[in-house]
């Protein structure tokens, strides 16, 4: 009992929590951040263009994760300042901590998250006490999904509007090679030169990130 109410005490069960935290990050990431969004985007860029390695996975989610602490900094920023800073100096319990990590991150997500998802989870929930909450009062549990859910829609559709000019340029390549006779000529070997040198011109990747970032303003 003395170990646990000294300093030494406090600081195991600090390093603990840390512990835990550093182990949930990948999901926290995944589930709760902008994260999911970009990385759904990009791959559909990729399929678009018809590169199946190019750019590779690993730059895909490299370039994913910048751009979602890029987008998330001022979350974390208020995080770090209403709750672990604080923490840190011991000024505030662990429970409180958590309480207070919640808001912003709950805040965001209210923030990019439709109201028919949010009213789907809240019909779902076995917790009717919940279901009747509003704004900043519901709960994770109801939260969570729903941001991830409205992050999947939107991905969606920026990936079936990215489509859209590359398929054009498809049908015209397949249109022309066929008039042309050239039938064992592969469309895609064709169109594909045309798909990047369009995504050149354009500046694609700045217009697509540039896109992305403010969706979330």
């Amino acid at each position: 009992m003395e170990f646990i109410l000294n300093g030494e005490g406090a600081d195991a069960v600090k390093i603990i929590i840390v512990l835990t935290m550093i182990s949930l990050a990948p999901f926290l990431l995944l589930m709760m951040t902008c994260f999911t969004r970009i990385i759904i985007v990009l791959s559909f860029l990729r399929n678009a263009l018809g590169l199946q390695q190019t750019p590779p996975n690993q730059v895909l989610i490299g370039l994913a994760l910048f751009i979602t602490f890029f987008i998330m900094q001022p979350v974390l920023t208020e995080v770090n300042e209403t709750a672990l800073q604080p923490y840190n100096d011991g000024l505030i319990e662990t429970e409180v901590f958590l309480d207070r990590a919640a808001v912003p991150m709950k805040e965001f997500m209210l923030k990019q998250t439709g109201g028919e998802e949010v009213e789907l989870f809240k019909s779902l929930s076995a917790d009717k006490e919940a279901a009747a909450m509003h704004g900043a009062d519901i709960p994770l549990h109801i939260v969570v999904p729903a941001f991830i859910t409205s992050e999947l829609k939107r991905a969606f559709l920026i990936g079936f509007l990215l489509f859209l000019p590359f398929l054009i340029i498809d049908l015209i390549v397949s249109s022309t090679l066929m008039s042309m006779g050239m039938i064992m000529l592969p469309p895609v070997m064709i169109s594909l030169p045309f798909k990047i040198m369009l995504f050149v011109i354009v500046d694609g990747w700045g217009l697509l990130i540039k896109t992305l970032v403010m969706t979330y303003n």
